[in-house]
């Protein structure tokens, strides 16, 4: 594979296909390690995760496949554990492709806040890759949170951490152009990594940063001629980091 393999491909190409999920053997654990992630980085206690993990149903998903649909009574709290999740617009129409509007990467919460709502989700969910998720039922939910008063808190922090993720995107969206806000992109997909690996199509891609396909290649291009990316198939590395948190106005 060429290295601009990714940049040349057509807008609705597919990166090649992630490794494999553990096997059903793992299904039914969800390391503590996880749940923390999930809800608010502070440590559990025995007696919590216990709970969690009887409560839980885990679900083994394959790219494209179906989480949940816009309008659907939302009586769970969903969370992606392993691999990636896209929320966005289905369209009636079989043929028709998922508008990919998010993309969410384990350990995350696809939909914390409908179910407190009673209401139905918001957007229509696809896995976009293997995904492994995790549905905790609200009656159970809340029985826990009345047991464990600590757990009250714990969900409010992971409810924050959402509002301000998607207060940022949105606040990039309005203040950032588009090369700062694909900068920026890069670097929250990074997780603080050196690299990362390009998993949506560039179409889906381009249209959470509100560009064109073609304007998403062209600005990649740009910033491996700045010497601030390298690209490897649908591999990205993160060549000066410092420079790129410049560039994205967060430093």
């Amino acid at each position: 594979m060429s290295s601009s393999a990714y940049l040349d491909a057509p807008s609705s190409a597919y990166a090649a296909p992630a490794l494999p999920l553990p096997g059903a053997a793992d299904a039914d654990w969800v390391e503590p390690a996880v749940w923390q992630a999930l809800l608010g980085g502070a440590r559990l206690e025995p007696g919590e995760l216990a709970a969690l993990q009887a409560m839980a149903r885990l679900r083994r998903l394959p790219a494209g496949a179906r989480v949940f649909g816009r309008g659907e009574p939302a009586l769970v709290l969903v969370a992606v554990l392993e691999g990636s999740v896209g929320l966005g617009l289905a369209r009636d129409e079989a043929a028709a492709p998922f508008h990919l509007e998010r993309t969410l990467r384990g350990p995350a919460w696809v939909d914390l806040g409908s179910a407190w709502l009673g209401g139905g989700h918001g957007q229509d969910a696809r896995a976009l890759g293997p995904a492994q998720l995790a549905e905790l039922p609200l009656g159970a939910m809340r029985l826990l949170m009345a047991r464990q008063p600590a757990m009250q808190d714990r969900l409010l922090v992971a409810l924050a951490q959402t509002v301000r993720a998607l207060s940022a995107a949105a606040h990039d969206l309005m203040h950032k152009d588009a090369e700062k806000r694909l900068v920026a992109w890069l670097l929250q997909q990074a997780g603080g990594q050196s690299q990362l690996r390009l998993a949506e199509r560039k179409r889906d891609i381009a249209a959470q940063l509100a560009i064109t396909p073609e304007t998403l290649s062209r600005m990649m291009r740009q910033l491996k001629t700045k010497g601030l990316i390298a690209v490897a198939g649908y591999t990205v590395q993160l060549l000066d980091p410092a420079g790129l948190l410049a560039l994205a106005g967060t430093e």
